[in-house]
Formats: C-alpha cells, sequence, structure tokens
C-alpha cells in the first residue's frame, strides 16, 4: 500500500511537535536544483524529505528532560546528543520505514557539511533563507555576507537541526509550500544581513519581525555561554567530552542556536 506524505507528516508530528519540534516536507530534486552539485544529496528527485526545526519550547520540552536522564552519557554536544536521540526514537517509531537522518553538525571527510540546512528549510517553506541576492542593491561588493533564516512565527529564535529522508518514498505529486517573505523591504533585510553577519552575539537580528515566541532567558544563557563551559552550567562532570562540531554557516546559524 502506498504511503502518503501527509500520513508520514502527521505520524511524524505526533511524536516531534510535543517536544518543540516542527517538520516540513521537501522533494530531494528541490534541494538539489538550488544548490551546488558538491552537495547534492544522492536520491531520486522525488523522493521524500522532511527539515527538521526545534523551536523555543524545544529546550524545555526536550532538552532538558534528555539531560536528566543521560547525563552521564552525553558523548558530544548536549544539544546535538538531545537532537540525535529524539531522531533515534522517530527511527525505532518508523520501523515499517527506511529512515535516513542527516543532523546539521554533520560533515564530510573534506569537512563540506553533509546538509546545506538553510537551503533546505527554504525549500520546505519552513523559513525563508535571506542572502544578499534578495537585496537589490549590493552594499558589500565581494565581501563573504553570511544569509541567514527567518521563521515567520519565530523570527530568529529558532534551530534547524537536520533532515529525515525516506528513500523508499517517492511523491512526485507534492505541491511544494513557498517559504513566507516575512521580512518585507529591501531596508529590513539590509538590517537583518548586517546584524547577523557584524553584531550576532547582540541576538538583535533575531527580532527583525515581531515574533510569537522567543528563548526563554535560561535558554539564552545557555547559548551565551562558551560551548566548552556549558557542561559545568548544566551541572554535568567535567569528565563528559564535549565535541563541537566544525562546519559551514549554515549549520552555525541554526543548527547550534
Amino acid at each position: 500500500m502506498a504511503v502518503s506524505s501527509a500520513s508520514i507528516q502527521q505520524r511524524l508530528g505526533e511524536w516531534l511537535s510535543p517536544l518543540g519540534f516542527q517538520c516540513d516536507p521537501f522533494l530531494i530534486g528541490w534541494y538539489n536544483a538550488v544548490i551546488q552539485p558538491c552537495f547534492h544529496l544522492q536520491y531520486p528527485d522525488d523522493t521524500l524529505a522532511f527539515v527538521v526545526l526545534s523551536t523555543p519550547q524545544m529546550f524545555e520540552k526536550a532538552f532538558k528532560p534528555f539531560i536528566v536522564e543521560k547525563q552521564f552519557s552525553i558523548v558530544r554536544d548536549p544539544i546535538d546528543d538531545c537532537v540525535a536521540h529524539y531522531f533515534t526514537l522517530v527511527k525505532k517509531n518508523f520501523s515499517d520505514q527506511r529512515i535516513e537522518a542527516i543532523h546539521d553538525f554533520e560533515v564530510l571527510p573534506n569537512r563540506r557539511p553533509k546538509v546545506l540546512v538553510q537551503s533546505a528549510a527554504h525549500v520546505a517553506g519552513a523559513a525563508y533563507y535571506y542572502q544578499k541576492e534578495d537585496v537589490q542593491k549590493n552594499l558589500w561588493g565581494e565581501k563573504k555576507i553570511y544569509g541567514v533564516c527567518i521563521h515567520p512565527r519565530y523570527g530568529g529564535w529558532f534551530a534547524i537541526r537536520g533532515v529525515l529522508i525516506f528513500p523508499d518514498v517517492q511523491v512526485p505529486s507534492l505541491e511544494q509550500k513557498l517559504p513566507v517573505d516575512c521580512v518585507s523591504t529591501d531596508e529590513k533585510k539590509i538590517q537583518l544581513l548586517e546584524r547577523f553577519n557584524f553584531h550576532w552575539k547582540d541576538w538583535t537580528y533575531r527580532d527583525i519581525i515581531d515574533v510569537e515566541e522567543r528563548y526563554s532567558e535560561g535558554q539564552k544563557q545557555y547559548f551565551a555561554t562558551p560551548p566548552a563551559e556549558r557542561l559545568k552550567l548544566l551541572g554535568l562532570k567535567s569528565e563528559c567530552s564535549l565535541m563541537t562540531a566544525g562546519g559551514n554557516q549554515q549549520s552555525i546559524t541554526h543548527g547550534a542556536l
């Protein structure tokens, strides 16, 4: 019996939404069409995938319970371990389907990221990936200006955690949902890119639009703490090793925060 993308999305939502995650479907072909060939995902174009975002509620609903349960087995970054834990549970509860999970922090041997999460979020319609090409007048010349995703409900107060690919599910009829261009004026887009690239530590780029929800003060404190000191902040033993994943700006932008 054929499996529909809607039924899979419903099942994913039943598992992940109560934990503060958001899942949006896309086709591999949509993703491959907007990125360089070296980053292509090697699946047929009509293969179903989902981009997974963490909303502001994930910290309380998923991360804190995970830390309480797993505090003596943290081997990587605690947030990364948390997301990996829930991705594993999803795969177990989809025992009837083959799922390939790619996390935002994963890189290839050549240090290229395995997936460009911001591009995935854009083609899935989950968040708009603003780049300097979205601004009519180039103010930066040849200077490298990193793009940033903005969510229509959460602004910059969210993160993109990875993708879930269903290699055996092809849905050529899936209609693409365009992302909401919520930063609607050129002036605002310039402000966004300037704030993100040159003043990202002050958090203001996240409030470029009116948002429904932000990170809690405790969550802000956690992400403002240097990665090497976060275990101590959580009260975890120092012998737990913390490994930070290197990688691309797409990962750093909305994978780590």
